[in-house]
């Protein structure tokens, strides 16, 4: 039994939203604040959003920064935004943005492509790597090269032999400083304090 689809409706609305009516009782401290749930009290009214649930309305982030830009004691008088209703969710943009945020949304969403494309070269290397990793044999199979047949891997061989140069270097070094430091007659050490000779008849 095929279950019926469930089609999402999508409302796009523009609003010119007043927040100086709401926002002048408040303390100064707390403007900004109301400026936003003022915000989204309107939206739920006109958006028609059932439960009256304020944490269904999504503020963008440059809306936000436009509300918050003077600081929280003088947020604008009404802003122009646009709201999009899919399902239950809506979400909130500012429907005019000033230079400098322009600039700024450009930015961001150009990180957010050069982020994907990363992902995407990422996800293509781990493929590869996968398809690599299935053609190869297991490294136990692998031969070993052992020209004087004793056992051990002429590789393995090679290690061993510069470990243990480096070692036999290390420890003539320490006997040669340890002799050194044991010879007598070494430089004897010089008075630093000029003698006065007034004193000294």
């Amino acid at each position: 039994m095929a279950k019926p689809e469930i089609k999402i409706e999508k409302l796009e609305r523009e609003y010119v939203i007043p927040l100086r009516e709401k926002v002048r009782p408040v303390p100064r401290y707390k403007k900004t604040p109301k400026a936003v749930k003022t915000i989204k009290e309107f939206l739920v009214r006109h958006m028609q959003i059932r439960d009256r649930d304020l944490r269904k309305i999504k503020i963008d982030i440059l809306l936000n920064e436009i509300l918050w830009f003077r600081g929280i004691k003088r947020p604008p008088h009404k802003i122009k935004v646009k709201a999009t209703k899919i399902g239950d969710i809506v979400t909130v943009q500012a429907a005019e943005l000033p230079k400098k945020l322009e600039f700024k949304k450009k930015r961001l969403e150009r990180r957010e492509i050069t982020a994907q494309e990363m992902a995407e070269k990422k996800k293509s290397l781990m493929q590869k790597a996968k398809e690599q990793m299935q053609g190869q044999p297991p490294k136990s199979e692998e031969k070993n090269e052992d020209k004087d047949n004793d056992g051990v891997d002429d590789k393995v061989e090679e290690k061993e032999k510069q470990k243990s140069v480096g070692e036999a270097s290390e420890k003539q070094a320490k006997a040669q400083a340890k002799q050194m430091k044991h010879q007598t007659g070494g430089k004897v050490k010089e008075k630093t304090k000029p003698v006065r000779k007034a004193l000294s008849r």
